[in-house]
């Protein structure tokens, strides 16, 4: 079977969705498939796999997009693929598999984390001047909104709300399959050196509850949510809670609201790190207030390692995270009080070994090794469908950006 992956970039330090593209693809390729991956970052030489570097040289961040996307077009109409799957937008996919959500939904999260009107009306008035965010749409709207258009595999319940909410898609062209992360395979004594070493470094005592955040966007992922909560439980006397925050997202700003809470010998920031995993066995709780996450990697590794994980309903991976049980989801990034009292709850540790062990019993319905199976599970299933009823259409003309509304 011939593959065409459409990623406009692959680089894991972008973020997330590029990490999970990147082990996305070396599984796809245990599975024997002839993968071509269209990109415009270069990635290091993988046997098996023909990497197709598409240069976007242009002044502005949007036209290198739109000559990206354009490109893309003109290369897959000179070669014969059985499957184009698309993970940005690309007109003539078989499959759209947005790994960062839609776009659309992506434009209405950024807006609710604004606090009050009128932050929000500005945020609206810059998007109106984003050309690349508005491309990105109407690119997006032109493959969901054609009948024609591509099915979907979405990464979760919450991606499949997002389709009909945004899009009314019809429920025939939207196919859940869940995200998938590399499962752990670290020896005890190599997580308890971790653990050991890590937490000597940060001075956490064994009696600490280290608390661990991930995420380069900190104000997007609710970092400060997280702070203000980190305040409160000292204000209660709960000088147990060590925070670590791992991500780029620090600055000065994040400095001085630090001290202005006073939690400069409770929270360190990391910078960012390679090492998150060894840092998750250092850690007691993963905490992850998101205001958006289409399915987050950092929460479905946190089970996997055992930890017990507090992220929102905002985030697809919560589907995973049995409330209670394997960690707590909370209704809203900002509702401090429940977050407080869940990590008090998890100041005991037969309770946190309790839950981490019940999360690491289902990492199997996680991994990457069986979202990849799926995929081309999905794959068959579409070329069964098309040997049925002919050829794809030629792909439209990838059209002007349209202004976000």
């Amino acid at each position: 079977m011939k593959v065409a992956l459409v990623s406009e970039w692959v680089d894991a330090w972008r973020g997330g969705a590029e990490t999970s593209t990147r082990q996305f693809v070396y599984h796809l390729l245990d599975t024997g498939v002839e993968l071509h991956l269209f990109t415009r970052s270069r990635p290091s030489p993988t046997p098996g796999l023909e990497v197709h570097s598409i240069s976007g040289a242009a002044l502005s961040r949007t036209r290198r997009s739109v000559t990206f996307a354009h490109r893309v077009v003109a290369l897959l109409k000179e070669d014969d693929f059985d499957i184009v799957h698309a993970i940005s937008p690309c007109l003539g996919a078989d499959i759209y598999q947005p790994r960062g959500g839609t776009v659309a939904e992506t434009i209405a999260r950024n807006l609710a984390l604004r606090r009050s009107p009128l932050a929000r009306r500005l945020k609206g008035y810059a998007n109106r001047l984003n050309l690349k965010q508005r491309f990105q749409l109407s690119l997006e709207r032109q493959l969901l909104r054609d009948p024609q258009g591509p099915v979907v595999a979405a990464l979760s319940d919450y991606v499949v709300s997002q389709l009909q909410e945004h899009y009314a898609l019809p429920a025939v062209r939207i196919h859940k399959v869940f995200n998938g992360v590399d499962l752990p395979n670290t020896s005890a004594e190599q997580r308890a050196a971790d653990r050991r070493l890590i937490r000597r470094d940060f001075h956490a005592g064994e009696d600490d509850v280290v608390v661990l955040l991930v995420a380069h966007n900190f104000r997007l992922k609710g970092v400060r949510c997280w702070m203000q909560a980190h305040a409160r439980l000292l204000q209660q006397g709960c000088d147990w809670v060590r925070a670590l925050v791992i991500g780029r997202g620090e600055n000065t700003r994040w400095h001085r609201l630090a001290a202005r809470l006073r939690l400069q010998r409770h929270l360190s920031f990391v910078g960012p790190s390679d090492r998150v995993p060894a840092f998750m066995h250092a850690a007691d709780v993963l905490v992850h207030p998101t205001y958006y996450d289409p399915c987050s990697r950092v929460v479905l590794e946190g089970l996997a390692t055992g930890l017990p994980c507090i992220t929102t309903r905002w985030d697809g991976a919560a589907e995973k995270v049995e409330d209670g049980r394997s960690g707590f989801v909370l209704a809203e990034p900002e509702d401090i009080d429940a977050l407080v009292e869940h990590v008090r709850t998890l100041q005991d540790p037969q309770r946190r070994r309790a839950m981490g062990d019940r999360g690491r019993r289902r990492a199997d319905e996680w991994s990457m090794q069986r979202h990849a199976a799926e995929m081309v599970t999905l794959y068959r299933k579409l070329l069964t469908a098309r040997s049925r009823r002919g050829p794809r259409p030629t792909p439209a003309r990838v059209g002007r950006p349209a202004v976000a509304s």
